[in-house]
């Protein structure tokens, strides 16, 4: 090997090296930016009408982790509190306001960097038709801002979209 081929091969294999480095993150971008903690700024129903079905300034926080967990809280604000002040003792109308004004669940995701989606398994949920069911999800992330469309929402009626900012 001459002196001047020495050179050449270790900026060969450097460039190999940050090729790969740059694939892989790639790979990872939508995993990397979908990460962390994020708070709800609103939820959308498209339908026959437009509805916010958590009201015009809805609460929610949501947690995708790097080993693949996620939680998500939904909460309608100003739901009615309990004159009794115990969760096990509402009346039906306290119940049917609360079961109507939150929506939580968690389990496990996956994410396609191909399609930008996200695929939740989820494990359990406050709506018991959401336990054990898989849903694929589509992102859309610019900044610290993110979309998230869903065809099948818990309330039906059309296509969801839940809009998260990034928790500072």
């Amino acid at each position: 090997m001459t002196h001047l081929a020495a050179p050449a091969l270790a900026s060969l294999l450097g460039l190999a090296a940050a090729s790969v480095i740059a694939g892989s993150a790639q790979a990872q971008s939508l995993k990397q930016h979908a990460a962390g903690t994020w708070t709800l700024v609103s939820v959308t129903v498209d339908g026959p009408t437009k509805a916010e079905p958590y009201g015009p300034a809805p609460h929610g926080v949501m947690f995708l982790d790097v080993g693949g967990h996620f939680s998500v809280s939904i909460v309608r604000d100003g739901v009615p509190k309990f004159a009794s002040n115990n969760r096990t003792s509402g009346t039906d109308v306290e119940n049917a306001a609360a079961v109507h004004g939150s929506l939580n669940y968690f389990g496990t995701y996956s994410l396609d960097d191909a399609d930008k989606s996200i695929t939740v398994k989820i494990e359990a949920s406050s709506y018991p038709n959401f336990g054990g069911v898989s849903q694929k999800r589509f992102l859309a992330i610019a900044g610290d801002e993110m979309t998230v469309t869903n065809a099948a929402p818990s309330g039906g009626g059309g296509v969801a979209r839940q809009i998260w900012k990034r928790a500072k």
